[in-house]
């Protein structure tokens, strides 16, 4: 049987986070252990009353840095220093598997010898909007598929989407090709999977792996997501100045408004097309934010210590 570990990065735990463990701890295949990254103790104790999570838990490992240490690549790599796993699991503290059977499907592409990472299928949570449901469709179809190197002038940037809310990796390529890049504001899932196809590995996509997993952003979140995205671009143009996203977001918004008309839920696109713009706006700030003055770099960033590091 496969070992593998669950390597989750934890802030402000929430029920989510608690739901997640649940459901990993009733897996087809087992986890061998849950490594948890927690950004500072004083939000992990708050939740957890200053307990240690219930004795039944036997396989949790709780390591606790600050968030002057936290880091997209470099604290997942810390996790995976952890592990002496064959295969791990990265996760997010809001991901909550479908059922039991996430470990399984994540793991059986990986059993093809030339494919490095399998990233899981997000669906919006009850609560979401007919745009968030639509969007997570969009980027995650009920087909899967492993895309390659061959694939790139078909799919462009595509090619290279992966997402850490929930993907697995064979730990042999992963190190490999050296682990996640060792700093970064964000995109660390991606430049690793554009890593791995350069190098003649394949990234899949189990569609029937499956996670609850959506968020409700306004404007103001959506801008600082989007320039810390767009920073992140700026910074590595060996993976993305070849293969602009500027394409795809467009097409994602068009579909969206002729989804919503299609719908009855015409409603919703005014909200749509002014988030897109919010969008739109601070992914081209990150992408120029060299000519920016560095205090209104750090005021447009979700991740204001990243430019104290």
């Amino acid at each position: 049987m496969d070992k593998v570990d669950v390597i989750v990065p934890v802030y402000q735990p929430d029920r989510r986070f608690v739901a997640l463990v649940e459901r990993l701890e009733h897996q087809s295949i087992p986890v061998n252990r849950i490594i948890v990254i927690n950004t500072e103790q004083k939000y992990f104790d708050r939740f957890f009353y200053g307990k240690p999570f219930p004795k039944e838990y036997r396989n949790i490992v709780v390591r606790h840095i600050s968030r002057r240490e936290f880091d997209h690549g470099r604290t997942r790599n810390l996790g995976v220093k952890q592990s002496d796993a064959g295969f791990f699991i990265m996760m997010t503290d809001d991901a909550v598997p479908v059922d039991e059977y996430l470990v399984e499907r994540l793991l059986a592409p990986l059993h093809e010898a030339q494919t490095a990472v399998s990233y899981a299928r997000q669906l919006a949570g009850r609560d979401s909007s007919e745009a968030e449901r639509y969007t997570r469709s969009f980027n995650y179809p009920e087909e899967s598929c492993v895309k390659t190197k061959a694939d790139l002038p078909k799919l462009g940037i595509k090619t290279f989407f992966c997402s850490n809310v929930c993907a697995a990796y064979n730990r042999r390529i992963f190190d490999e090709l050296g682990g996640f890049v060792k700093h970064t504001i964000f995109n660390e899932d991606m430049i690793y999977a554009a890593k791995a196809v350069e190098a003649g590995y394949g990234i899949a996509y189990a569609a029937d792996a499956c996670v609850w997993h959506s968020h409700h952003y306004g404007c103001r979140e959506q801008f600082h997501r989007n320039f810390d995205l767009g920073v992140s671009q700026a910074q590595h143009p060996e993976v993305f100045a070849a293969y602009p996203s500027e394409s795809e977001g467009i097409r994602l918004v068009k579909q969206t408004v002729g989804h919503l008309q299609r719908c009855g839920a015409g409603r919703q696109i005014p909200g749509v097309i002014l988030q897109s713009g919010c969008k739109y706006a601070g992914y081209q700030f990150g992408r120029h934010y060299r000519m920016l003055p560095q205090k209104l770099v750090k005021a447009m960033s979700s991740n204001k210590l990243y430019w104290e590091q």
